[in-house]
């Protein structure tokens, strides 16, 4: 059966996640994470792939992107997967697969969602225990889109932009939405819709992606449908 089409139109926000197989770690060192860094940067520039925010743990990766050309997000991903897969089993000394199969992606409304993603994204390692506070982990966009950290990885959305008109304005905004955790609801649609490769938005939005993608964006029902009795 020929595989589903990872969905990401021009100028619409995407979440991925890709972890290891078998949520095996990933990064072992520092150098594997600057490595990964490193190429992320070089693809999202050869694809025309803007990447707002990110996180780097230790078994898998999330990233907030916007494609700006046709295909963008899947060749950039199959390309920075194949590079770091063939530099990871060099130094290690390992052959075989890495990731646990293609990336998950779910696309994101700009106007009521994208913001709760960027803190679902950069609290991760809070959420795993790893860092009392997400300025303390080095490998997330938090240090640039919080601190002022000079990055040029990170491309701020218009969303993000339009927090204030200079950049102490949108550090001073942005901090506070990470003074408390996301609640269960969003966690659960952002994780639902990322797993299930649908979309996180209204109504209204879903509608307008199934229209321009030609498929349904609502999560599908699991198990088998039920057979109606015989009389």
């Amino acid at each position: 059966m020929p595989r589903t089409n990872r969905i990401a139109p021009i100028g619409i926000p995407v979440h991925i996640i890709q972890r290891g197989n078998n949520r095996q770690a990933c990064f072992l060192t520092e150098q594997d994470f600057g490595a990964y860094i490193k190429w992320l940067k070089k693809y999202a520039s050869k694809f025309n792939v803007e990447v707002h925010a990110w996180v780097l743990m230790t078994n898998h990766v999330h990233l907030l992107c916007t494609p700006r050309s046709s295909n963008a997000i899947s060749e950039m991903m199959q390309s920075l997967g194949r590079v770091y897969v063939r530099y990871f089993n060099t130094t290690y000394q390992r052959t075989g697969t890495l990731w646990e199969g293609r990336f998950k992606s779910c696309l994101v409304q700009s106007e009521t969602y994208l913001l709760q993603v960027y803190r679902y994204i950069e609290l991760n390692p809070v959420r795993a225990n790893m860092v009392d506070s997400p300025a303390d982990y080095k490998w997330s966009s938090y240090q640039i889109n919080a601190l002022g950290k000079h990055s040029t990885l990170c491309t701020p959305h218009e969303v993000f932009l339009a927090l204030g008109d200079t950049e102490q304005q949108r550090r001073t905004r942005y901090q506070p939405l990470f003074e408390y955790a996301l609640n269960s609801e969003s966690l659960k649609q952002i994780r639902q819709a990322t797993h299930k490769g649908t979309a996180i938005g209204n109504e209204s939005f879903i509608s307008e992606m199934e229209k321009l993608i030609g498929q349904s964006m609502h999560p599908k029902k699991m198990g088998r449908p039920l057979k109606k009795s015989l009389l």
